[in-house]
């Protein structure tokens, strides 16, 4: 790609690794897009819903849903798969669990908008692939699905909107991906450094407590 930044690798490196202490469930967590033949038990996929139970949400409405599909039940899930678009379909077919997740876009108690509801969300998935981390379990979330589809094949309420899609499994031999998905997931992932995106006092001008700690 023309415009895309080549880093060095001690530049990568740097990009790639935590500036503060972190959990290791955090420090560890990536999009993993292989997996094995490992089937996820009723048990632990309960668990990983009740995490994402107990997220914040404003004003406590927890304007989540979600559409589970397993192999177990091969109807189910192939209707699920058929939501995404192919190139999610390609791998995420092997994943032993598929969720939807879907946003409630108005309040219960007032029929009001919930501007926070998409974020409300977010956070139930956060409690539910940390969840999933710790019980060795791995969440690649994925905007690639037909929207559409998903509202028809599931008759979403049109206050209702679908946000993500997931898959779920035991970490798989990423030799069983494509060059590229293989590529992408050995990557070290790279972030974006704190100072350009922490601010104090005006837009665009780092935390200094912050910068002052990393650089020592």
């Amino acid at each position: 790609m023309p415009n895309e930044v080549v880093l060095p690798s001690d530049a990568a490196a740097e990009l790639s690794a935590p500036k503060y202490p972190l959990h290791p469930l955090l420090a560890q967590r990536r999009s993993l897009r292989a997996f094995s033949s490992g089937l996820v038990d009723s048990q632990t996929l309960g668990s990983l819903l009740e995490a994402a139970r107990w997220a914040p949400s404003s004003m406590n409405e927890q304007p989540w849903s979600f559409v589970v599909a397993t192999q177990q039940n091969e109807e189910n899930f192939q209707c699920l798969l058929a939501c995404l678009l192919e190139f999610n379909v390609r791998w995420a077919r092997s994943a032993p669990v598929l969720v939807l997740s879907i946003a409630r876009l108005t309040f219960a108690s007032n029929g009001e908008i919930n501007r926070h509801a998409l974020h409300d969300v977010g956070q139930a998935m956060a409690h539910l692939t940390l969840q999933a981390n710790a019980s060795g379990l791995a969440v690649c979330q994925m905007a690639g699905f037909d929207i559409q589809r998903a509202r028809e094949t599931y008759s979403i309420p049109d206050d209702h909107e679908p946000v993500t899609m997931a898959a779920i499994g035991h970490p798989g031999d990423p030799a069983t991906l494509s060059e590229r998905l293989r590529q992408k997931q050995l990557t070290p992932q790279k972030r974006n450094r704190l100072e350009d995106f922490v601010f104090e006092g005006k837009w665009k001008q780092p935390a200094q407590d912050v910068v002052r700690t990393i650089n020592g």
